[in-house]
């Protein structure tokens, strides 16, 4: 990659806009040029403006950099950008992103635009052709640049231990979760409410789950998607854990693999990041644990520097056909680092 994208954060003093500019200290293909967040800590120094939440120093440059507001005008003032890495809240990032959307790629990790016929749903080594629907989008819209999303974090690590189940055909899915307190931002869920205590909801969760996974696995029908034909319910719990989602998953099959199968199918799924070798693709997107007791989030959350999805305590289901136990980082691959590999595959690609 001989010259590197100048890249915008949008959202960049949350909790996962903090997490990108960790992960792009050093990235060979892109670097840091704005960074953009509310109105109130607009013209602030970085370092005045967030509340640093991650466990490296903030980086000098980053520290001493301008933050500009979320607006198009503002953020071209601020510097020549290439593309767009976007962490706004759900209620901001519709409308911001639509305008940004209309001149640079963006790569959201918002909710707001996930559902839209035209707008693609990525995880890279699942779907990369759906990268395609952006020029459907771009001439719908009239647009130069494009809005592309990636899904709920607690879809990303359900959906890539369901992709290589494909082959044996699924008919229903069911996931209970038990997700970290980082998904709920900063400050998050208060400490009255999640000590000593599980809570069994999370707005909008369940939702989210249950529609995302099967435009995911789904397929490119020339101009749209054509979800993929399974059933799914989720029920999400928030837990007293820092980082890295837990779920129990139960999958009905139409056929009846042996576990030696299943398990070969999950240590042979790579994808188009493995084979490009992208810069933040781990070499083995599904690793298996075979402790009785394992994954768990303490121990295992930070799997090939958090991008893959540990699997554990695979076995027959007397009434469904499988269950297993899988475990992603909510912040990394599911936020991210997953918003990067996603930029990677797109520039690969020459889309972006």
């Amino acid at each position: 990659m001989p010259n590197k994208r100048k890249v915008a954060i949008l959202g960049a003093t949350g909790a996962v806009g903090q997490r990108y500019i960790q992960l792009l200290q050093g990235h060979p293909w892109f670097e840091i040029e704005v960074i953009a967040a509310s109105e109130r800590n607009a013209g602030k120094k970085f370092k005045d403006a967030a509340n640093w939440l991650m466990t490296t120093e903030i980086p000098k440059e980053i520290a001493e950099m301008s933050v500009v507001n979320t607006d198009v005008t503002s953020v071209e003032k601020a510097g020549k950008v290439d593309l767009v890495f976007s962490s706004l809240p759900g209620g901001l990032a519709g409308t911001t992103e639509a305008e940004f959307g209309a001149q640079y790629p963006v790569f959201s990790k918002a909710s707001a635009h996930r559902m839209d016929p035209d707008v693609p749903l990525i995880i890279p080594e699942i779907n990369p052709d759906h990268t395609e629907l952006i020029k459907v989008q771009q001439k719908q819209r009239g647009w130069k640049g494009f809005i592309t999303t990636d899904p709920n974090c607690s879809t990303i690590g359900l959906a890539i231990t369901l992709a290589p189940l494909m082959q044996f055909g699924i008919s229903q899915v069911m996931v209970t979760t038990m997700q970290a307190l980082s998904g709920a931002g900063y400050p998050g869920v208060a400490s009255l409410d999640i000590v000593d205590n599980v809570i069994p909801f999370i707005s909008g969760e369940e939702d989210k789950m249950e529609t995302e996974a099967l435009k995911i696995l789904g397929s490119l029908d020339g101009t749209s998607i054509k979800n993929a034909n399974f059933k799914l319910s989720a029920s999400c719990n928030r837990v007293n854990v820092k980082d890295g989602h837990l779920e129990s998953v139960f999958v009905k099959l139409d056929n009846e693999p042996s576990l030696e199968e299943v398990e070969e199918a999950f240590t042979n799924f790579k994808g188009a990041p493995q084979k490009l070798k992208l810069p933040s693709a781990p070499v083995q997107p599904i690793i298996i644990r075979h402790e009785e007791n394992r994954p768990q989030p303490r121990y295992d959350k930070d799997a090939a520097c958090g991008q893959a999805v540990v699997v554990g305590r695979l076995r027959k289901d007397p009434i469904m056909t499988l269950k297993y136990m899988c475990l992603s980082h909510n912040t990394i691959r599911g936020a991210a680092g997953g918003g990067i590999l996603s930029a990677e595959l797109y520039v690969a690609k020459g889309l972006a």
